[in-house]
């Protein structure tokens, strides 16, 4: 008999009933246009961001909104009823303790949970319809040795991810039936909730409002935690041994009929995620938004983060051009070149990116192009985005842009006293946590980067005066580098203003180590790799600020003013750790290869935590590195997919 595989992204009985476990690990879809579906494992919803069908409303506002809290499965036999759902309610009370019947779950394909209550097994699965606003979840009575009956009680909250809803007389409870369910709206503005089974069923309405539901999550981070959910009533039908009942959740109406064969071809439409590298790919894909107009734009990370230019410009190459997807890179790269040229021109922006007018935006534009140029060959790139490589390094030299001046010593300066301008953008009180201003280190890294990159495609044409004039500036710049930010401990000043020299230890100086193009030379860039690698290594990527610096706070944790503080002055960022592996494999190349593979372990631990299958936005700078923030980051996961990259690379260089 063939041994079957032991499944990647399993979980057992055990871990299910312990819910100081449980309940950390997170589990999150997405239809690749904004809408997602998440919870924990044994699907007791811990966040106010938490919710089986949450969709952007914008007829609304620019934000999500939970119209489907979740959906509690009751089995009835012989009269007995067996609730398989779970709720936190105050006071420290779970109710109704559905977790206790779970046997196990399995992720590797699509989210399988199996119940086992007595005689009967039942098992539900899960999808995400592709670019709809659809939830599909499909339950079979794999055994049962009497007649069974399931119970459906939806929990609704039409609100916003960032509100909470309460017991009102203005929520409508009216409903209308439709094809084998039913469809209800609770306030004026949304879209109607479908609520449709393959199965004929009968609907009772019995309307009620669970009060006093809490969410953990929201009371560890300071905040409001506990609401009120409107169960309009249940659907009741009954259900056979070896019988499947597919359910819908959406916007829009389907034909049941359609219901079964449409699961099966979600299902066939998903890779596994039996391995590291498969999670990676598939939280890479959950980051991807195409809008209804047919644009593309990466989500920053999930649950609360939008389209940021930045992050767009960070994460790209990471989650397309290394897992081979060069198509995805240009159809983002389309929407987001509309959006800085509409910047650059002074016009109102029609691309849904946001910050955009950050002043490292378009040196980071230029980064992730001159990644593609690698990967697409320059030929390729020349044809592509050769005048907006030429238009943003004019705007930036011209002194166009409205917070970056470039002065005569070649150097960038922008203005971050009042406002941050910078990655590190924590504020308390309105002003930056981290002021960083004046000439700024990974800024200038990337200008004489830049400069270089559009130097070297310039000379592809034989464009000999623009090749010299660009090779001039970067000379002028890569002199001042060196003479303004390496100090006499051979690291590198994180920022510059006048006569005040930032001396805090943090991982921005990393850049001029790792990018193609570096201002310092081979003695400069192994002493700043050592001092990244005694005083920012984690196994979770860079520190942002060194232990032995003042300030430093490695926890993210307690209310959200003790966290501002906490976020850049000493956590861990995994896409800094991916810029770290690269310095070091350009500096070593294969000498370094095991260290930096010991180093994928620490993140390949994290598939199994945190959000089941990806990684989160930060963790704690000292040990155990716990995962903080957002559940998955568009950043992080690039990075480490970026890395995994160039280690093929290197392993079968001469």
């Amino acid at each position: 008999m063939k041994e079957q595989k032991k499944s990647y992204l399993r979980f057992e009985k055990a871990l299910m009933t312990n819910l100081e476990a449980s309940l950390h690990r997170e589990l999150l879809r997405t239809n690749r246009s904004g809408a997602y579906s998440c919870s924990t494992l044994v699907e007791c919803n811990t966040r106010k961001y938490h919710g089986l069908l949450v969709v952007p409303v914008p007829e609304l506002d620019d934000e999500n909104h939970v119209l489907l809290s979740s959906l509690d499965v009751t089995v009835v036999q012989h009269g007995a009823e067996f609730n398989l759902g779970l709720h936190k309610y105050q006071g420290n009370n779970y109710s109704p303790k559905g977790h206790k019947y779970i046997r196990e779950v399995d992720c590797d394909h699509i989210p399988t949970t199996v119940y086992r209550v007595g005689g009967v097994i039942l098992k539900k699965e899960f999808v995400f319809q592709a670019y709809e606003d659809r939830l599909l979840i499909r339950y079979t009575l794999v055994d049962a040795h009497s007649p069974t009956t399931l119970r459906f009680r939806p929990f609704l909250a039409f609100r916003s991810v960032r509100e909470f809803t309460h017991e009102n007389s203005v929520a409508s409870r009216e409903y209308s039936p439709v094809d084998k369910g039913i469809k209800t709206c609770m306030y004026e503005g949304y879209p109607d909730l479908y609520m449709q089974f393959s199965k004929k069923n009968e609907f009772i309405f019995m309307p009620d409002w669970y009060r006093g539901i809490e969410y953990p999550k929201e009371q560890e981070r300071g905040y409001a935690s506990n609401e009120d959910l409107y169960v309009p009533g249940y659907f009741e039908m009954d259900i056979k041994k070896g019988e499947s009942i597919v359910f819908a959740a959406s916007t829009s109406e389907i034909k049941t009929s359609r219901l079964k064969k449409l699961f099966d071809e979600e299902v066939g439409y998903r890779p596994p995620r039996d391995n590291f590298f498969h999670c990676l790919v598939n939280a890479a894909h959950q980051f991807h938004n195409r809008t209804k107009k047919d644009e593309r734009y990466i989500l920053a990370g999930y649950p609360w983060f939008k389209a940021r230019a930045r992050d767009t410009f960070i994460a790209l190459p990471g989650l397309t051009l290394s897992i081979g997807e060069d198509d995805y890179f240009e159809l983002v790269m389309e929407t987001a070149e509309r959006g800085l040229r509409e910047f650059m021109a002074g016009k109102p922006l029609t691309a849904k990116i946001y910050e955009v007018e950050q002043p490292d935006v378009m040196l980071w534009a230029v980064w992730a192009i001159q990644q593609y140029a690698k990967k697409c060959g320059k030929e390729r790139c020349l044809k592509r985005y050769k005048q907006l490589l030429l238009d943003i390094v004019k705007y930036i030299e011209e002194g166009k842009h409205p917070n970056l001046v470039l002065d005569d010593n070649g150097l960038l300066r922008t203005d971050g006293k009042k406002k941050a301008v910078t990655w590190m953008n924590s504020t308390a009180n309105g002003r930056p946590v981290v002021p960083r201003t004046g000439y700024i280190v990974e800024f200038n890294a990337l200008w004489y980067n830049a400069l270089r990159f559009v130097a070297s495609l310039a000379r592809e044409e034989n464009q000999i005066k623009e090749v010299g004039y660009l090779e001039t500036l970067a000379e002028k710049t890569k002199a001042a580098f060196v003479e303004t930010f390496l100090n006499e401990y051979g690291y590198l000043f994180d920022y510059v203003d006048g006569q005040m020299m930032d001396w805090s230890v943090r991982p921005n100086m990393i850049f001029a180590v790792a990018l193609d193009y570096s201002p310092l030379d081979q003695r400069q860039k192994k002493s700043v790799l050592d001092v990244c690698t005694r005083e920012l290594l984690t196994p979770k990527g860079l520190r942002s600020l060194s232990p032995k610096s003042g300030g430093y706070n490695p926890y993210y944790v307690g209310p959200q003013a003790q966290r501002d503080y906490a976020y850049h002055q000493g956590t861990a960022w995994p896409w800094l750790g991916g810029f770290y592996m690269e310095a070091c494999l350009k500096l070593y190349k294969r000498t370094r290869l095991s260290f930096i593979e010991r180093q994928m372990v620490g993140y390949e631990d994290e598939m199994f935590f945190h959000a089941v299958g990806t990684i989160p936005e930060l963790f704690d700078g000292n040990p155990p590195f716990s995962g903080r923030g957002a559940m998955s980051f568009a950043m992080n996961v690039a990075e480490i997919l970026r890395t995994l990259e160039l280690l093929e690379k290197y392993k079968y260089q001469n």
